[in-house]
């Protein structure tokens, strides 16, 4: 569904990609993991046209990429939720997720992806007429998700969704992950959470300084003493 080929990127003069291999199938969870820095969230904003491709091609169902602006990308069936949530604070949870839907023409289409939101996280229905800014971080993340799949997505592009929250929280948003898998979509994941990211991915890559330096099942990953010193903090 998704390729990067030698695809470097950046901000000016400074180089946070060096040419990145990595592939996403269709119906995939893949995991991008890696320290503070390494150039996760780049890739994300690389593929969505918010960082420009310096070299390579982003290739997405057949179709380049590169160049093309970001609300195009959206509507070809890319969604992203962003680090840091960074929902409407000053509208309703109700607007935030119209807002998601802005290039979905479809009424009852949108009724029904809305259906499928709520029941994902029950307590945005019972939110819905409540300010953004006034959730919780745990409520604020699944207004991000949901308002990402109010767009209809084949593929879902999630940035650290589990920063900041509570345990019990970060369970939640990752049992979500898993049932939006299986409701069809596909997911690129990228998460500082190491051991979360694997154990609820198929594959994974390991970003290092804007390098792709291991790639393969998550399991294998997760065997691997590597990854387990330098990312599950195990010796």
């Amino acid at each position: 569904m998704l390729e990067l080929r030698d695809v470097s990127s950046g901000y000016g003069a400074i180089e946070a990609l060096r040419g990145i291999n990595l592939s996403v199938g269709r119906g995939e969870v893949v995991s991008l993991i890696g320290a503070n820095g390494a150039g996760k969230s780049t890739t994300l904003r690389n593929i969505t046209g918010l960082v420009p491709t310096t070299s390579g091609d982003v290739v997405f169902e057949g179709v380049r990429l590169n160049g093309i602006p970001t609300h195009q990308i959206v509507g070809m069936g890319i969604s992203m939720v962003p680090e840091g949530r960074q929902i409407f604070a000053n509208l309703s949870v109700a607007e935030n997720l119209d807002l998601g839907a802005y290039l979905q023409k479809n009424k009852v289409e949108n009724a029904r992806q809305l259906e499928l939101v709520f029941a994902l996280f029950p307590r945005l229905e019972e939110r819905r007429k409540q300010l953004g800014g006034t959730l919780s971080g745990g409520e604020q993340q699944m207004l991000a998700i949901g308002r990402a799949l109010m767009a209809r997505p084949r593929l879902l592009l999630l940035d650290e969704p589990s920063l900041g929250l509570a345990p019990i929280l970060v369970h939640t948003i990752l049992v979500a992950i898993d049932e939006i898998n299986r409701e069809g979509a596909t997911i690129l994941l990228v998460e500082q959470n190491a051991n979360a990211a694997l154990k609820h991915s198929h594959r994974g890559y390991v970003l290092e300084t804007g390098s792709i330096v291991m790639e393969g099942p998550s399991e294998r990953l997760a065997a691997d003493p590597r990854v387990r010193e330098a990312y599950l903090g195990e010796r």
